[in-house]
């Protein structure tokens, strides 16, 4: 195998690292719609990276560690750089308006959050087949569907900019907790053994028919309520 071809895995995620990079300064510059756009371009990015790898049986360390840094570029700090817009344009209670200067800058605990979520994946081999905490792409598409469906009430509601960040605490407690939650991977097409991925898929058709683009955050919703269910069903 030739060398550029070994290589292609990596090209792919260097270019979901560039993805994130676009969309964080898209983000900084209001272009919502476009940030969005490249996050979720990012996301078929990482997607395809380990795809290509499987398929040229090509692996290597740097390749790991490539597409931890590049997921922190586009799940942590693109999604912070749209949750900081859209708590510097949300409204605050008249008592807490000296927090207005500083209070978006809480947005960045999230790529922190993010970073350290991505370590632990790294080094915990209890999380071959099933993920312990939300996976950072499925942050990102929370945070995303917000930004393009649910932006306008989030940031015009009384205390907007409080409820933001009450919620982002949320999503960094899921994002580090040990609460586990079932993978998409499917190994074969059985019912018995995907059961809950099939659910899973069916319930997703019918929010995004239902919802439309506020879809992506239900969808999060309904992914962390099934795995707890499943959980306490087994």
């Amino acid at each position: 195998m030739t060398a550029p071809l070994r290589q292609l895995p990596n090209t792919i995620t260097a270019l979901n690292l560039v993805c994130g990079c676009i969309a964080t300064g898209a983000a900084f510059h209001g272009r919502v719609q476009a940030a969005v756009l490249m996050i979720v371009l990012g996301a078929l990015c990482d997607f395809a990276d380990g795809l290509v790898a499987r398929a040229l049986g090509v692996s290597s360390p740097v390749g790991k560690e490539l597409d931890s840094l590049a997921d922190v570029v586009t799940f942590g700090v693109a999604p912070s750089a749209l949750l900081f817009g859209m708590i510097a344009s949300a409204e605050l209670p008249a008592a807490c308006a000296s927090w207005a200067s500083w209070l978006p800058y809480a947005a960045f605990a999230m790529a922190a959050f993010s970073a350290f979520r991505l370590a632990k994946f790294n080094v915990d081999d209890r999380q071959a087949s099933s993920f312990l905490g939300l996976p950072t792409p499925a942050n990102a598409l929370f945070w995303c569907s917000l930004a393009i469906a649910g932006r306008d009430f989030l940031c015009n509601v009384g205390g907007g900019a409080l409820l933001l960040v009450a919620l982002e605490a949320l999503m960094c407690v899921l994002l580090v907790c040990e609460m586990p939650l079932f993978a998409l991977k499917f190994k074969n097409l059985s019912w018995a053994d995907n059961a809950v991925r099939y659910i899973f898929v069916g319930g997703c058709v019918v929010l995004v028919v239902g919802l439309g683009f506020i879809a992506g955050a239900a969808i999060i919703v309904w992914y962390v309520a099934l795995s707890l269910a499943s959980l306490r069903r087994g």
